[in-house]
C-alpha cells in the first residue's frame, strides 16, 4: 500500500511540475517561439532573426514564425491567446500596439493582453520633399503652404500609418492645408514622391536614406527629439519650431501572466544581443536607435506612445477606410 501511495505521489508531483510555470532552474527547456506579425525582411523580422541567431549559438533553440495579415492583427492576436508559459513572444511594433487600437476594433488589448519585455529599436520619421518644392527648411515650407493652401500634397504609407499621423500632426501644429494622398505601402509612396507626383512625405529614416543620397528628395527635418548620426546636418522638427515627433518602434512582448523568470531571461539576453557593436551598428547605420529599455521603462514608453498617437488621431479625425 505504501508503495502504491508513493508511486501516486511521485506521479502527481511530476504532473504538477510539468504544468507549473517556468522556474529559474529549468528555463528554458524547450524551443522559444518569436511571432512576427509582418512578412519577412522587415525591421521586426530582422530583429527576431538576430535574436534567434545569437540564442541558437548559445544553445537555446529559438523559432521565428511570420504571421502577417489584417495589418498585423492576426499575429498579435495569436500571441495574446497563447499560453503564458514563457515560450511564446511577440515582436510587436508601433502600428499594431500604439496606433491601430485607436483606429479600429481589435481582438486584443495592447495593455492588458501583454507584458512588455524589451524595446529593441526605434526609427524616427523624416520629412522629405520633392526638389521642386521651393522650401529649404520647415519654416519656408510652412510659409509656402500658407500662401498656397491646398496646393501641396503629402504621401503616406496608408491611412493610419506613421507617415499619415506625422503629416496630420504637422498640419495641426503648423495650421496649414496640405492634401493627404494615401498609398498601399511605403515603396509606392516613395516612388511617386521621387517622380514628383506628390510634394512631400514623412518616411522612416532607414528607407529615405537612398533617395536622399541620390538627390531624388530633399530632407528638411527629422521627427525626433535629437538629430540622427547618419544625417547630422538635418535638424529636428522641434529645432525649427514644429513639435512633431513620430516614428516606428519594435520590441519584444509576452502574453500577460508570463512567468517573471521568462521575462527576465529574454530581457537579459536581448540586452546582450543589442548592446554589442554588431547588434547596434546594423540599425544605427540606418538612422535607428537602440534604446535598451528595461521592462518597466518599455511599458511606460508604450503607454506614452499610445496616448500621444490617440490624441492626434482624434483631433485629426483619422478613420480607417
Amino acid at each position: 500500500m505504501i508503495g502504491v501511495r508513493l508511486f501516486v505521489a511521485v506521479a502527481l508531483l511530476a504532473i504538477t511540475a510539468a504544468r507549473s510555470p517556468a522556474s529559474a532552474q529549468d528555463y528554458p527547456n524547450k524551443p522559444i517561439k518569436l511571432i512576427v506579425p509582418t512578412a519577412p525582411a522587415g525591421i521586426g523580422d530582422i530583429i527576431a532573426r538576430q535574436m534567434q541567431h545569437k540564442l541558437n549559438e548559445s544553445g537555446v533553440t529559438v523559432v521565428v514564425e511570420n504571421r502577417p495579415g489584417a495589418a498585423g492583427v492576426i499575429g498579435v492576436n495569436e500571441v495574446a491567446k497563447a499560453p503564458a508559459d514563457g515560450y511564446t513572444f511577440l515582436v510587436g511594433n508601433h502600428a499594431v500596439l500604439s496606433m491601430l487600437p485607436h483606429l479600429q476594433k481589435i481582438p486584443y488589448d495592447p495593455v492588458k493582453s501583454f507584458t512588455p519585455v524589451f524595446l529593441a529599436v526605434t526609427v524616427p520619421n523624416i520629412l522629405v520633399v520633392h526638389p521642386s518644392v521651393p522650401a529649404k527648411d520647415v519654416k519656408e515650407l510652412i510659409a509656402y503652404a500658407k500662401a498656397n493652401p491646398g496646393k501641396l500634397t503629402y504621401a503616406s504609407q496608408g491611412v493610419g500609418a506613421s507617415g499619415h499621423i506625422a503629416g496630420e500632426l504637422f498640419k495641426l501644429s503648423a495650421g496649414v492645408d496640405i492634401t493627404h494622398v494615401p498609398y498601399k505601402g511605403a515603396a509606392p509612396a516613395a516612388q511617386d514622391l521621387a517622380a514628383g507626383h506628390v510634394s512631400m512625405m514623412f518616411d522612416v529614416v532607414s528607407l529615405a536614406l537612398g533617395p536622399i543620397h541620390a538627390g531624388r528628395v530633399r530632407p528638411l527635418a527629422v521627427a525626433t527629439n535629437q538629430r540622427v548620426g547618419v544625417l547630422p546636418d538635418v535638424p529636428t522638427m522641434s529645432e525649427q519650431g514644429s513639435p512633431v515627433e513620430v516614428g516606428a518602434w519594435f520590441g519584444f512582448l509576452a502574453p500577460a501572466g508570463t512567468p517573471p523568470v521568462a521575462i527576465a531571461f529574454l530581457n537579459r539576453e536581448a540586452n546582450k544581443v543589442f548592446s554589442t557593436a554588431e547588434g547596434r551598428d546594423r540599425f544605427v547605420k540606418q538612422g535607428a536607435a537602440v534604446p535598451l529599455l528595461s521592462t518597466d521603462a518599455f511599458a511606460k514608453y508604450m503607454q506614452d506612445e499610445s496616448a500621444r498617437y490617440g490624441d492626434v488621431i482624434r483631433k485629426a479625425g483619422i478613420k480607417m477606410e
